[in-house]
C-alpha cells in the first residue's frame, strides 16, 4: 500500500489578503501533492470564496465562524479558536499546522510542528499608523500574538521589511522570509481607460485611502476605489472625491485592473500588498507610497510618493495620466517585476520550510514535485 499524501492544516479568513494567500498557496501545494485542510475563522466565506476552495484538488474547507485574534472580544475567545484548530489537526491526522493567525498556538500546543505566518499584527500596525500608546485591547492581543510566534517552531513573513518590523516589535529572532505570490487573474490588454484604481480594505486606516481621496480632487480623471468601506470591527471610511465600487470578486477586480492605466496605493502599513501584485500582473503603472515594503518589492518598477501629501500624489498621478507612453513603460516594468512573485516561487519557499519541520513527510513530496 502506498503511503498517503502529506497533509497540512492551514488557517485563513475571508476578510482580506490572507484568503488570497491561502487559496493560491493551496493551489501550489495541491500541485506538489500535498493535501490541505483549510480552516476559516472570522466572517463567513462568500459563495465565490467557497467555490474557489472547492475547485482545489485535495482540499477540505471548514468554515468555523469563530473569531480571529483581532476580532475576538476576550483572550478566551482566541483560546477557543486555537482549541478547535488543535482538535481538527488530530481529527484529520495532519503532518503540520500552518497558522496564518499565530496567536491560536499561544495556549494550545499542537500535536504536530507549527509554522506561524506573520501577515500583519496590531502592534506593527499601530507603530506604523498611530501615535502614542495602544489601548489595552491591543496590548492583550499583542501578548497573544507574541506567545503564538514563540510557540511556533518556524515563523515566516512576506517581506524582509515586515520581518524586521516584527522582530523589533516583539524582541524575537527575525522570521524567515517567503515572498507572497499570486496567480494572474486576467490577460493584460490595451487600450486602457484614463483612470486611477485603488483596491483593498478601504476602511483600514493603515491603507490610508483618505490621502488618495484628497488627491482625487486635484486630477482631471476618475479615481475608482474597490473594496469595503466598513470593516467587521466597526471601522469605516467615507470617500468625498473617489468613486467607491464596493467589494467585488477577484475576477471582476482583475477586469478593472486591466482596464485602468494607473494603480495607486498610499498605504502607511503594508506587510506585502497582494492587490499591488495583482495590479502589476495586470500591467497597471504603479504609484505607491514610499514605505520600506514597497521599496523592497517594487523599486525600479513603480513611482513613489509621500503617503500623506495629496498634492504631490495628485501631481504624480496626473503626470502618468497625461503621458501614456510613460504609463505603458511603467506598466510593463511592473508586470515583469511581478513575475518574481509567483505561486510557484512562494510554494517552493514554503515547502522548503515544511521539509525543515517534518522532513520525513515532505522531503519525498518536494522531490516528486520537482521530478
Amino acid at each position: 500500500m502506498s503511503p498517503r499524501p502529506a497533509r497540512i492544516l492551514m488557517t485563513t479568513d475571508a476578510v482580506g489578503g490572507v484568503w488570497s494567500y491561502a487559496v493560491d498557496l493551496s493551489v501550489g501545494l495541491s500541485a506538489a501533492g500535498v493535501e490541505v485542510v483549510l480552516v476559516g475563522l472570522g466572517p463567513q466565506a462568500s459563495d465565490e470564496q467557497r467555490a474557489e476552495a472547492a475547485a482545489i484538488e485535495g482540499l477540505e474547507f471548514i468554515d468555523t465562524g469563530l473569531p480571529l485574534d483581532w476580532t475576538a472580544s476576550e483572550p478566551a475567545a482566541i483560546a477557543e479558536s486555537g482549541a478547535l484548530v488543535r482538535g481538527l489537526a488530530r481529527r484529520f491526522e495532519v503532518d503540520l499546522v500552518h497558522l496564518n493567525t499565530p496567536a491560536l498556538a499561544a495556549e494550545n500546543p499542537m500535536p504536530v510542528p507549527v509554522l506561524g505566518a506573520c501577515h500583519s499584527c496590531l502592534t506593527t500596525w499601530w507603530l506604523a499608523v498611530q501615535d502614542g500608546d495602544p489601548p489595552e485591547d491591543f496590548r492583550w492581543r499583542a501578548r497573544a500574538h507574541w506567545a503564538g510566534l514563540i510557540a511556533s517552531q518556524v515563523t515566516i513573513a512576506p517581506s524582509h521589511a515586515f520581518a524586521q518590523a516584527t522582530a523589533v516589535a516583539y524582541g524575537m529572532p527575525t522570521p524567515w522570509v517567503v515572498h507572497n505570490g499570486g496567480r494572474a487573474r486576467a490577460a493584460v490588454c490595451q487600450p486602457r481607460n484614463r483612470r486611477v484604481l485603488t483596491a483593498g480594505r478601504l476602511w483600514d486606516a493603515g491603507k490610508n485611502v483618505a490621502a488618495l481621496d484628497a488627491a482625487a480632487a486635484f486630477i482631471d480623471a476618475p479615481v475608482h476605489a474597490a473594496g469595503a468601506l466598513a470593516g467587521p470591527g466597526g471601522a469605516q471610511t467615507v470617500l468625498a472625491h473617489a468613486l467607491p465600487l464596493g467589494p467585488m470578486p477577484r475576477a471582476k477586480l482583475a477586469e478593472h485592473m486591466t482596464g485602468s492605466s494607473v494603480f495607486c496605493s498610499t498605504a502607511l502599513y503594508e506587510p506585502f500588498g497582494l492587490t499591488v501584485l495583482e495590479a502589476a500582473q495586470a500591467g497597471c503603472a504603479l504609484v505607491l507610497s514610499d514605505i520600506p515594503t514597497f521599496r523592497e518589492l517594487w523599486d525600479g518598477a513603480a513611482l513613489f510618493v509621500p503617503a500623506n501629501q495629496p498634492r504631490e500624489i495628485a501631481e504624480t498621478l496626473q503626470r502618468l495620466l497625461d503621458d501614456v507612453p510613460l504609463a505603458r513603460t511603467l506598466g510593463a516594468a511592473a508586470a515583469a517585476r511581478a513575475a518574481r512573485y509567483s505561486v510557484e516561487a512562494m510554494t517552493g519557499g514554503v515547502l522548503d520550510l515544511y521539509r525543515l519541520l517534518a522532513p520525513e513527510r515532505f522531503a519525498r513530496r518536494v522531490k516528486d514535485a520537482a521530478a
